[in-house]
């Protein structure tokens, strides 16, 4: 029985009534794994067709004719040896930049760039045609130039790279898929393994479901910044797990992902850039045009050489490039901007400087998607917030998408039968993989939850004072060290006649849930009955409290580890009828997404004259067993909100 069955039996199930604390855990055994080198060679396959081939940037080392001037030539490489040869032409109108100037190729398909000693030139993938990846299906469309090399940092920085070559050619393969107007594009945020188990965690949770897909060849695999936790020497085994991706994987840089022993900003991504490739670029695929930012500016090491925080902001230098680059993009093709930090949350503006970057995209076709917060969001034009209006955006402009995570809450809680941390994110969700499938100028969003199928994306729970009082209760046990017995729920889906007497909601964690979105609910059959969206967008005050918690997630959160959201941005309630008899109940709950996608689930609920006394806790479904490991999450805050604490 797979695990979606699995959870549907049980929540399907009547009371039960056990002594003590109880976690009771699905017990379907692991699907055998692949075998690693077959995935490999069927994704190599995939690429082939999709035009895609191993390669690398041709340095053609000697003197360069002006010391000032980079010159090379952005070519089709007919026979995918990475070298113009005779005969392979030149490709003409492609961009190029150095991170500050922007120029397009000319009628031979050549370019020149103002140089400078520290910087990283890289060409701009048009529709058409790959760039090459290197053995670790890693794009290779960049070149560092750093005479001298970074200075002394822990993790190596830049190699020293000479006097500025004779030229940098940059190789292309054709490629009819690039060119599409139907893309699927995979963005996979903060995968933040700060160990070799994680690393694990990662390979075999939502990486593995990502690599086993076979829908993103020609537009590849984004990958959102926080790609490490804090240990660049952990790059190697990174690049290993997602090198099965049957695209091209690329990645923008977060706060996680920086040399903390740098000076300042200007050598945070030393490694990073040695590893990878920039921290900001772009890239066309089908009629779209996406650009990767970097959303995290470094305060530099504090005087012991640890990590000196830093700000969520763009620069100005990136945003005088995305002017530029912006410049050659048609006004109506799609512009995807993806940044580690979102632009905005539900909570708050998150990057320092939006509107500045509003400004630079008004008037575009355009959607903006980050990670950084380990929550999933799709906010969308017209949206409003207080906090918002406090931090200089009146109302959104362009959908802000905010990716999940492939981490979820930083591997935190039990594990479940596949030995994987539950990792319930703040918001409830769990860990997954964003998907953008573009159709022209136009974008739908997914999310595919780690081990599930797309169509999973409502959570059910009721939220009674009940819960809300053992929920404070159990927070201050778990926090207190878990000295003695945890606090005492009983069955999480119990209602007695004291609870309907206050205020009790049967709640829809709806994934895909945004203010365009509606969610109804029938229990036991009666006429539908429209839900409330707790956080509508209209420009009110972020409502926070266990009464806006989804319980589901909650309640496993806070037995074992991880954050226990109190505030979402997806979260619908229905108050429970006052007059609801005693017996089981079911609350049929039907939830519309703002592209008119419909999904639907069930839950049993049951109601009581009086409460039985508390003397177990009974989970149904996903939830790890008790003698399961508790995964800790010091490296992730306490709280999602002091991610953007200054």
């Amino acid at each position: 029985m797979n695990p979606r069955s699995i959870r549907q039996a049980c929540a399907a199930a009547g009371a039960a009534s056990l002594v003590g604390l109880v976690l009771v855990a699905p017990g379907a055994a692991a699907a055998p794994s692949p075998d690693p080198a077959e995935v490999k060679a069927a994704a190599a396959a995939q690429r082939a067709q999709a035009g895609l081939y191993t390669g690398h940037v041709e340095v053609v080392r000697g003197d360069a004719a002006d010391p000032e001037v980079l010159t090379g030539t952005v070519f089709h490489d007919k026979d995918e040896d990475s070298t113009q040869d005779k005969g392979e032409k030149g490709v003409a109108g492609v961009q190029v930049s150095n991170g500050r100037d922007v120029v397009t190729t000319d009628g031979q398909g050549r370019y020149r760039l103002p140089a400078f000693d520290d910087m990283t030139v890289f060409v701009t993938q048009p529709a058409g045609y790959q760039v090459p990846v290197d053995e670790n299906a890693i794009a290779q469309f960049s070149y560092n130039h750093l005479p001298e090399g970074s200075p002394d940092l822990r993790y190596g920085g830049l190699e020293p790279t000479g006097p500025l070559p004779k030229a940098v050619n940059f190789p292309l393969g054709k490629s009819k898929a690039t060119g599409r107007a139907k893309q699927s594009c995979p963005i996979a945020a903060d995968t933040q393994t700060y160990d070799l188990t994680q690393v694990g965690y990662a390979r075999d949770g939502a990486v593995a479901d990502l690599m086993a897909r076979d829908d993103y060849a020609s537009c590849g695999v984004l990958l959102l910044g926080d790609n490490v936790g804090d240990d660049l020497s952990l790059y190697p085994e990174l690049k290993d797990i997602y090198a099965a991706a049957n695209g091209p994987v690329r990645m923008a840089p977060g706060n996680h992902d920086m040399d903390y022993d740098a000076a300042d900003d200007s050598r945070a991504l030393d490694t990073f850039r040695q590893e990878v490739g920039p921290g900001y670029f772009s890239y066309d695929v089908g009629q779209a045009h996406v650009v990767v930012l970097d959303s995290i500016v470094y305060k530099g090491a504090k005087p012991d050489g640890k990590n000196g925080g830093y700000w969520e902001q763009i620069d100005d230098q990136q945003l005088a490039w995305l002017e530029a680059d912006l410049a050659e993009v048609p006004k109506n093709k799609l512009v995807v901007v993806a940044t580690h930090a979102p632009i905005v949350d539900h909570r708050q503006v998150i990057v320092d400087n939006a509107p500045e970057l509003y400004d630079v995209l008004r008037g575009r076709n355009a959607v903006t998607v980050g990670g950084h917060t380990h929550m999933l969001e799709n906010l969308l034009p017209g949206d409003t917030r207080a906090e918002w209006q406090a931090g200089g955006v009146e109302e959104l402009e362009h959908t802000q998408l905010v990716a999940g995570a492939v981490s979820g809450d930083w591997y935190s809680g039990g594990l479940d039968e596949q030995g994987l941390p539950y990792a319930y994110m703040a918001d409830g969700a769990r860990p997954g993989v964003l998907t953008l499938d573009l159709d022209g100028n136009a974008f739908a969003e997914r999310y595919t939850i780690r081990g599930e199928q797309d169509d999973l994306q409502l959570a059910l729970g009721v939220n009674t004072p009940h819960w809300r009082d053992w929920a404070g209760e159990a927070l201050a046990w778990r926090d207190g060290g878990k000295e003695g017995d945890a606090p005492a729920l009983g069955d999480e889906r119990l209602v007695s006649a004291a609870d309907l007497a206050g205020d009790s909601w049967l709640t829809a964690n709806f994934y895909a849930g945004s203010s365009a979105a509606s969610v109804e609910v029938s229990i036991d059959g009666g006429a539908a009955v429209e839900a409330e969206h707790t956080q509508p967008m209209t420009g009110e005050s972020l409502r926070t409290g266990w009464e806006y918690s989804d319980p589901t997630a909650a309640t496993r959160n806070l037995l074992t580890s991880g954050n226990a959201t109190r505030s979402n941005a997806h979260l619908w309630r229905l108050p429970l009828p006052e007059d609801l008899g005693a017996g089981t109940h079911a609350a049929t709950v039907t939830a519309v997404d703002n592209h008119g996608r419909e999904f639907t689930d069930t839950l049993r609920f049951t109601v009581a004259d009086d409460r039985p006394a508390a003397t177990a806790t009974v989970l149904r479904g996903d939830v790890p067993s008790d003698d399961a490991p508790v995964q800790p999450a010091p490296q992730g805050p306490a709280d999602p909100a002091e991610l953007t604490a200054r």
